[in-house]
């Protein structure tokens, strides 16, 4: 008998259990059919399998959405920037960075110009949510049948593949594409991803950014570009080595065919009226590509100095610097940069190191031109800025020897002078006599000068000598050293130093005040310094120290120079003038009148040292005033050598400087 079970009921036989679990199993191979139609799915199973895939797929979309994360990090060419460096007529001198790249606020780029960039490539950017759903078909098709992505990407999609992911076109790159892309547009406004993609995108000519690509192609800032230049540069971002002109008649003829597209699409897009696109009929022709990248040569040595003033002046930290995206206004005035730079390597060429090692071993020049205003117009740092960081005309190693004294005959025409202890000061004139002759004794108020040694000072002349009385117009015009000695100590040394850090030289350039200070033995100012202290000169007594930087900007905002020098009057007009009239002298009858033609009206003063190892001129016109050095020195020990026999010509070691002075002033006019 069956067993019974008092609440249940009777059970089932175990075969009947066996049937029913086969009527559970799906019917997978199909039992009812047979042969190869036994695989064959029936439309139930696949409407479930269809239902089961799409919510798995929802799903594991959902999970990954969930878990993906925009990253913290942006690719590093997406923040590094580079500063770019222009000359004074605003052309690009010089860029430093390894990524050409600067940004730009959205507002400051020009909305027919943004118009241009959506027309061509995203004209829904401000309804889509961030991803194309044909582009995703596009992208899921592809994977199928290649196992790579096509176009058509929102300027989202771009921006999330530029900014945070490689440029692999593959399948697993393309859906975490979407996914941050759908994430980004979510949590950022349009605006800032639009205004982010223009400064990363790649347009070509080493550059990222509509800012750079601005530059690379125009030569001006994005602010500046009209809609048809817009349409050009928007053609660049489906693929720069297609579309810039400069690169072959092919690629010309698409940049034209896209570019004229880009504009009657605009039209489509409500970005131009159908007047404003028949004002553009012409092909706004790129420049052709600047040859200006990471400084070196003459360039590098004004970049440097660029640099540092517009960190000091305009108060800007170093890391913050570094980071980029400055742009620096210079003051350098390239065909003065390029008059100088030739006149220095005339001379250099005869130098000859090989036949006369004994003279020209270690021989440098160092030159400089500041404008009236104190503007750093041309500077001849050193041969090649790459192989010798060394600024020759900044350096302050150099004794500037009589080339100072101008600044001590000033002091004197200024205050007048004191030769009696106890006595009022008394007014001296450029008619004013000294004695001028060689081995004169130097007097104080209280007699002769003795030194440490317990010796009485003495003055000499260049070559020992000896000019009888002279006035001080004379001593200055043809550099007789004892007038001068003397004067310095007449007026006070205290006072001609303060005259000439007032002048602009640096106070730690200064030597101490002994006789010597007034003959420039002991005082090393850079001939940058000793250009902006003759320019004073001529600007009328009005002195303002030298600068190389006329503006900054980052992001398209000044950056305030709050450091700027400001003019101050260091003499009055009617003593800079007869300072001024003085020196005139020196290049119509005087020590450098060799070079008197070549400029009329300049004015200008030769100087040596008593060593002879540095050979002066520093000369002023309208326009600039120049300082020009030629000197010895091993730059191991910074040990001052004799000029003697230099080039092997055997003259005074200023000459040289004031043939370079010529060479310069004529190809500057």
């Amino acid at each position: 008998m069956p067993s019974v079970h008092a609440d249940d009921g009777p059970v089932e036989p175990p075969r009947k259990i066996t049937r029913h679990l086969r009527e559970l199993r799906p019917d997978y191979p199909r039992r009812e059919r047979l042969g190869w139609r036994r695989w064959v799915p029936s439309p139930r199973q696949v409407l479930a399998a269809g239902l089961f895939s799409t919510g798995a797929a929802v799903g594991l979309v959902g999970i990954a959405y969930a878990v993906t994360d925009i990253p913290d990090d942006l690719n590093s060419f997406a923040t590094q920037q580079d500063n770019v460096y222009y000359w004074a007529d605003g052309t690009t001198m010089a860029r430093t960075g390894w990524v050409s790249r600067q940004e730009m606020p959205l507002e400051k780029v020009p909305v027919k110009v943004r118009g241009a960039v959506l027309a061509a490539e995203n004209a829904g950017f401000y309804s889509d949510q961030g991803v194309s759903p044909t582009g995703v078909l596009r992208a899921a098709k592809a994977a199928v049948t290649g196992g790579e992505t096509q176009g058509g990407s929102t300027i989202t999609q771009q921006y999330v593949k530029n900014a945070y992911l490689s440029q692999d076109r593959t399948l697993s790159r393309k859906f975490t594409e979407l996914l941050l892309a759908v994430k980004l547009d979510n949590r950022a406004g349009k605006d800032q991803i639009l205004e982010d993609y223009l400064n990363t995108s790649w347009f070509g000519r080493g550059t990222y950014g509509i800012q750079r690509a601005s530059q690379a192609y125009y030569g001006k800032d994005v602010t500046q570009l009209n809609p048809s230049e817009g349409a050009f540069l928007a053609a660049l971002l489906k693929g720069a080595g297609l579309y810039d002109p400069a690169l072959g008649k092919e690629n010309r003829e698409r940049a034209v065919a896209r570019w004229s597209w880009i504009l009657d699409r605009m039209v489509e897009t409500g970005h131009l009226t159908p007047a404003e696109r028949r004002a553009y009929t012409t092909f706004p022709e790129p420049v052709a590509q600047p040859a200006t990248g990471s400084p070196g040569a003459q360039n590098g040595y004004l970049v440097e100095l660029a640099k540092q003033y517009a960190i000091r002046a305009g108060q800007v930290k170093d890391a913050d610097f570094d980071l980029g995206g400055y742009q620096i206004y210079t003051t350098f005035d390239r065909k003065r940069m390029e008059a100088l730079t030739a006149a220095v390597q005339k001379a250099e060429k005869e130098f000859d190191p090989q036949k006369r090692p004994a003279t020209d071993s270690e021989a440098k020049i160092g030159a400089a031109s500041v404008a009236p205003d104190g503007r750093l117009l041309a500077v001849y740092g050193g041969p090649d800025h790459l192989r010798q960081g060394f600024n020759q005309a900044n350096a302050t190693t150099v004794p500037v020897g009589t080339a100072f004294t101008p600044i001590v005959y000033a002091a004197a025409l200024q205050d007048g002078i004191t030769r009696t202890r106890g006595k009022a000061r008394t007014a001296v004139h450029p008619g004013s006599v000294y004695d001028g002759n060689d081995g004169v004794t130097v007097q104080t108020p209280e007699g002769p000068y003795w030194d440490r040694g317990g010796k009485v000072v003495r003055g000499h002349n260049d070559g020992d000598r000896h000019w009888g009385p002279v006035t001080l117009r004379q001593a200055v015009a043809d550099s007789i050293n004892t007038p001068l000695l003397q004067l310095g100590l007449d007026v006070g040394l205290d006072r001609v130093q303060g005259y000439a850090e007032r002048f602009g030289l640096l106070p730690s350039s200064l030597g101490p005040l002994v006789p010597g200070f007034a003959l420039g033995e002991n005082s090393k100012p850079s001939a940058i310094r000793v250009a902006g202290a003759y320019q004073t000169f001529a600007a009328g007594g009005v002195h303002t120290d030298p600068y190389s930087v006329s503006s900054v900007t980052r992001r398209g905002t000044a950056v305030p120079l709050s450091g700027a020098p400001k003019p101050a009057r260091v003499l009055s007009a009617k003593t800079a003038r007869a300072v001024n009239e003085t020196l005139k002298s020196t290049l119509s009858e005087g020590s450098a009148r060799s070079a008197g033609k070549t400029r009329p009206g300049a004015a200008g003063k030769t100087g040596t040292t008593a060593a002879g190892t540095a050979g002066w001129f520093v000369a002023n016109t309208e326009q600039e005033s120049t300082a020009v050095v030629v000197y010895r020195m091993s730059l191991a020990d910074l040990e001052p050598l004799p000029l003697k026999g230099l080039g092997g010509r055997n003259v005074p070691a200023s000459a040289w400087a004031v043939d370079l002075w010529t060479d310069y002033a004529k190809a500057a006019d």
